[in-house]
Formats: C-alpha cells, structure tokens, sequence
C-alpha cells in the first residue's frame, strides 16, 4: 500500500468514527486517494457519497446538509482553484455557524516550490472564515503516521461541531504519487491502520450542547426578536411572561399567544414604535434582514439582550448590555397591557395587509410568498432565498408552525442557494420546498445537477422578475434615479428558464395564473421548477401601498 492510499483510507475511516456520514466530494487527481476511499466507504454502506462538477455548488450542498442534519458534513476537491471554489460557501458555513468540514487536496512542497501545475497558496486559504485549520504532514512509510492522522481529523471535527460554536474547519493535505491504490499490495504497511476497538473515536471528546450561561431580562415591557434559531423556545418563554415575539420569518412560525405576525410591519411604523417602544429587546440569533430591526437595536433608549453562542454577536449601536446562550426569569413581573396593544395592532396590521393584498392582481412576490406557505403540506421544508423571497415570506404573514425553514443568512449571499436547497432536501425525509429569485437560480443553476444520483424531493419555486427587483424597493430604485436603475441595477437579463431546465434535464413550469400555481405546488416526488413570471416595475408602489395600509389600520386600533 503506497503512503497517499494508507492516509486516505485512515481518513475517511476516521471520519466515519467522528459521525461524519455525507461527503460530497468533487472530481480531480490530487485528490484520487480520497477519491477512491470514499468510494469504497460509500460501497460498503459505511456513508452517503454525492459527487458533484462544480465546486463552488458542491460546499453549499454540504452546508446544506449539515444545516439540515446539524451534524458536520464533509467536502473534499484537488487543489488550485477548486479549492478557492469552496470559499463563499465557507463564508456562510462560518457566519451562520454550520459544521463543515473541508478537506483540500494539494501539491507536496517540493512541487510548489517548482511551480507545478495547478498550485495555489492553500495555506489558511479561508483565513479566520474557520474555526481549526492544519496542513497534514505528507504521509511517509514510517511508524506512527495511523495515529496522527487519526488525531487530527478528532480536532477538526471537534473543532467544527464546537465546544462553543459550530462552523467549517479546513484540513489541507498534500499527496505524493503515486495517487491511486497498487494492485496486489493493499494490505502491506509498516503498521496495523485500524482505530479504536468498537468503532470510536480515536480521540473521545465531549459532544457540546448548550453552556450554563444566562441572559437575565428585568424590564416589564420587552420584546423578543427571534431569528433562525431557538424561535420555539422563545415563544413559549415569552407566553409566560407576557412579552411580544417578532420573527425574521414571521410570527406565524412561532405559534402560540405571543407571536406578532405582522411585528416586520409594525417595527416600521414610526408612530407605533413611538408610543411602544420596549425597554428591552431580547435578541435571539443574528437578525440579518430588515432595516427597521436594525433600527430598532440602535435606539440608545432600548437596551439589548442578546442569545448568541459565539463571541461575533450583533451589535448595531454597541449597546449589548448581556450576551448569553439563554435567558432567566425576568426580575420584573409581566405588563399585561402591554402584550394586549402589540396583539391588537398585530390584528390590525395583518387584517389590512391581507385585504390589501386581495386587491392586488396576481402576480407579486408577496402574494406568491402568501400562496406558497398556505400550500405546504405539513411537515414540509421550505428554502427560502436571500434578497426579496426572505422579505416577502415575512411581510406576507410568516411561516406557519408546521414548517421547517432554512436560509443562508449567515452572509446574506444568493451563492449556491439551489445547491443548499438540494443538499437539505437530500437529507430531509418529507417534501421540499425553495423559493428564491430568478438572479438567485441563474447564479446557481448548477446546483440542478445530479449526474447518476437520486434527485431529492424538491419543488424549486423561481419568482422570474426578470433582475434585480430588491434594488426597486432600496434607495436606489427611487424615482430619481430612473435614468441610471436599469443599467446597473436592474440588470434585465431575459434568459429562458425552461429552455435551461431543459438542459438539465428538469422539469419546468411556467404557472401564469393562481390556479396554475396553487396546481404546480401539489406535492410530487423528484425534482422540479415552478417559474411564475413577476413585473418588478410595480415593486415600490406596492410596498408603498402595504406600509400606508398598515400604518391607517394601526391608528385606528385602540
């Protein structure tokens, strides 16, 4: 057994021990050690191997997997720009704290140092986007290499999973040829290879969940702002002690007496904060999606609580008075009225949103948005894109409780959000559903691509507003600056979507009328994309329209 073979086949067998059980792994020749080990592991039933072209598509498939499991996933690729590949997915892996582990093929030094074909500088290539980062010495037939490698894979993993939060560590390792196993010799080494007795870990480490540590409200009128995680627990503390709940997604993805559906409406009304304005906010998670959350956490008069388990928390005005990784009792006893107003207005804003929406011809964003959570069937996943489809969900009337939601808000990106969708959907057992825009899908159409593996369950909902409609509803999209939006902001592209599927192999639909979508979104098996053509132009008023709606019905409430 050549030493390129041996430190492969350790590895991977190591990774298995360490719980590691879907590797996604990209075609190349440095990386044929890990290549073939894989394979074998992968053929003996051992772990789920999925095989991807695209590097770039094959991180977010593996965040995406991990996301879902929330047990660290693996991606493996050769060196040069495969590697640099992985980066945005690292990037999100590591705002979002998503265990991932990446492995990188390499050129030994002696290569690098005589310019060798396909080398770039991979050390620390991710910079501080990881938690743990070590180059592998390259393996030679000596004693003691089974161990050291056996321990570094604990620590990466380890390193990954979190003692105090998860994320993407990064394993380099180079290869010496020869690359692929030699026949006839594949059990001769200087040493035995096997681990622990039992399958264990060669390095036992505990497996962390969540520390002894507090967050102490004491303030009578407070509000909870949830993000992606811990919004059910969140919902029923708040319930106990009277505090109203807003989520990025929604209220309705919090369910119980607490929850605000219409608390992304409310947050902009001026007059309404005005005259219920919290004390405290209890910030659970990272908020990444509205301007008036981010507002909100900058009032020097509202002081923050914060439940983030990692040390680069959130902090707009640098006004964090506690952060922790959960809360107390509140010192002060429950404000009964206060819950009672932000319930009333909740009614108001979401009654008047509703009707407002009913006016409004199909399509928009947000109807679709509304339409689509309606039609879920229970115990669905739902993708949802960054950029409007995360603001429509919310402003729409939220996730229902039923529903599990995924969204890489760790950086906000439209990188690789087909590839993550596949990956959770791979992992998830029910159907699946991604909604994202049409700059999104293009910017990752790859991700579509399976070769000979299974396709997951998944229902691919593209709002086609053919470009960037978000920068309509910013700053840049006001009337104004007509002259210069379309050429560097709308950026129209006019591409065929079917004609793309197609390409792929997928089946593709244009649903042009409400029927046509509420048909398309019947649960079927495999994958598929339901394109429903928007006209962005109409953005800006509509949300004008929406806020003025909301704001009339919140007056007039008691």
């Amino acid at each position: 057994m050549n030493p390129s073979t041996a430190q492969a086949n350790v590895i991977v067998d190591e990774l298995i021990r360490n719980t590691v059980s879907h590797v996604v792994l990209c075609p190349g020749s440095r990386n044929a050690p890990l290549s073939f080990a894989l394979y074998a592991a992968a053929a003996a039933g051992k772990l789920s191997l999925h095989v991807r072209i695209d590097e770039r598509g094959a991180a977010f498939l593996a965040l995406g997997i991990a996301a879902r499991t929330g047990r660290p996933a693996a991606v493996v690729c050769t060196s040069g720009t495969a590697a640099a590949n992985f980066h945005p997915a690292v990037l999100e892996a590591d705002r979002a704290g998503v265990p991932l582990v990446v492995l990188t093929a390499d050129r030994p030094p002696e290569l690098r140092a005589a310019g060798a074909n396909q080398v770039v500088d991979q050390q620390r290539l991710y910079g501080g986007a990881v938690r743990y980062f070590d180059e592998l010495a390259v393996a030679e037939r000596r004693q003691g290499q089974n161990a050291y490698w056996r321990s570094q894979v604990c620590r990466a993993w380890n390193a990954a999973y979190g003692e105090w939060r998860s994320g993407p560590v990064h394993l380099n390792i180079p290869f010496r040829e020869p690359l692929v196993p030699e026949g006839g010799r594949t059990s001769e080494w200087y040493e035995p290879l096997e681990g622990r007795s039992g399958g264990a870990r060669w390095t036992e480490l505990p497996d962390f969940g969540a520390l002894p540590a507090f967050v102490v409200p004491s303030a009578r009128q407070g509000l909870v702002l949830a993000c992606d995680a811990g919004v059910r627990a969140a919902s029923e503390w708040a319930e106990q002690h009277g505090w109203p709940v807003v989520s990025e997604t929604g209220g309705l993805g919090l369910g119980g007496a607490t929850a605000i559906g219409s608390g992304a409406w409310l947050l902009a009304v001026e007059e309404f904060i005005a005259a219920h304005k919290p004390e405290q906010v209890l910030c659970i998670g990272r908020p990444t999606v509205f301007r008036q959350v981010q507002n909100l956490l900058s009032d020097p008069e509202v002081e923050v609580l914060l439940v983030r388990p990692d040390s680069d928390w959130p902090a707009p005005a640098h006004n964090v008075r506690q952060v922790g990784q959960w809360f107390d009792e509140p010192t002060k006893p429950a404000d009964p009225e206060w819950l009672a107003r932000w319930r009333q207005a909740d009614i108001a804003a979401g009654t008047a949103v509703r009707h407002a929406l009913e006016l409004e011809p199909w399509p928009s964003g947000l109807r679709l948005a509304q339409e689509l959570v309606t039609a879920l069937p229970p115990d669905a996943l739902l993708i949802v894109g960054s950029s409007n489809p995360t603001r429509d969900v919310a402003l729409a009337g939220g996730i229902r409780p039923d529903i599990l939601v995924h969204r890489n808000r760790g950086v906000a990106g439209i990188d690789g959000t087909v590839s993550t969708a596949m990956g959770a959907a791979t992992v998830h057992r029910g159907h699946s559903y991604a909604l994202i825009g049409d700059l999104t899908f293009l910017h990752d159409a790859n991700g579509l691509l399976t070769g000979a593996e299974q396709r997951p369950d998944l229902t691919v909902v593209v709002v086609n507003d053919d470009g960037g409609g978000i920068f309509a509803l910013l700053e840049q999209g006001a009337p104004e600056h007509a002259d210069s939006f379309e050429r560097v902001f709308g950026t129209a592209h006019g591409a065929d979507l079917g004609a793309l599927c197609a390409g792929y192999g997928v089946p593709h639909t244009v649903a042009g009328t409400l029927a046509e979508f509420r048909a398309a979104l019947r649960p079927a098996p495999g994958l598929r994309v339901v394109e429903v053509r928007v006209d962005r132009s109409g953005h800006r008023d509509l949300h004008a329209r929406l806020r003025s709606a909301v704001r009339d019905a919140v007056a007039d409430s008691p």
